[in-house]
């Protein structure tokens, strides 16, 4: 009986596969909404602005706080969507798709005053830490939550970018009367390491440019 011949397959292709497949296995983890993501790539923490800006940007979601007549005026918090601008170009300022038959965007219109607090946590750039480390970023933008006039280009620029993150809201019911809401930033409060919050005013915030971003990552 004749030994077995080895196949000529080159050991390399093997190789290389395997290499493809691990590295799409370690993108998929580290995918927000379709979004790829480079952890090792975030901004240095000492510098607030881009940090702040990329932590809002590489976010999809967070909670939304308004306050409730219905509870004597205290605040209710409410997980919503958001998007600050097409994946890769936030422009820092974020943009919601609301109803009035959820308490927050008829709590709004009573009351404009709210927060919007985001953590590092969800893009999966923290590890194990736990997302109260000081280590684990966490950002909470303060100001009004104003609706958008439909017909504005405004409201055009944050469906287009509320669409590009969540496509699923293309398909909600007409009869619920989604309105596009944005948060009109007045306070920022970010930790991002030890020493507490980063000193960063709202200027330093909008104004840092969505070059950097994209050079930065």
């Amino acid at each position: 009986m004749e030994p077995m011949k080895m196949t000529n397959f080159p050991i390399f292709k093997v190789t290389s596969l395997f290499s493809y497949l691990m590295l799409m296995v370690l993108l998929f983890q580290f995918s927000v909404e379709g979004r790829v993501l480079f952890p090792l790539s975030k901004p240095n923490p000492n510098d607030a602005a881009a940090y702040a800006r990329w932590l809002v940007s590489q976010n999809s979601w967070g909670v939304l706080n308004t306050i409730s007549p219905g509870l004597g005026g205290a605040p209710f918090g409410n997980v919503v969507s958001f998007s600050d601008g097409k994946p890769g170009k936030g422009a820092g300022v974020p943009y919601f798709y609301l109803t009035t038959l959820d308490p927050t965007a008829a709590n709004a219109l009573k009351d404009q005053r709210s927060s919007l607090a985001i953590s590092e946590y969800p893009i999966g750039t923290c590890g194990k830490t736990d997302p109260e480390n000081p280590t684990c970023a966490k950002i909470t933008l303060t100001g009004k939550l104003k609706l958008v006039d439909a017909n504005s280009k405004e409201a055009e620029f944050a469906r287009s970018a509320l669409f590009a993150k969540h496509a699923e809201m293309k398909g909600w019911p007409e009869s619920h009367n989604f309105q596009v809401f944005k948060l009109d930033i007045e306070n920022i409060f970010m930790i991002n390491w030890f020493g507490g919050p980063k000193p960063l005013t709202v200027d330093q915030y909008l104004q840092w440019k969505t070059n950097k971003l994209a050079n930065s990552l």
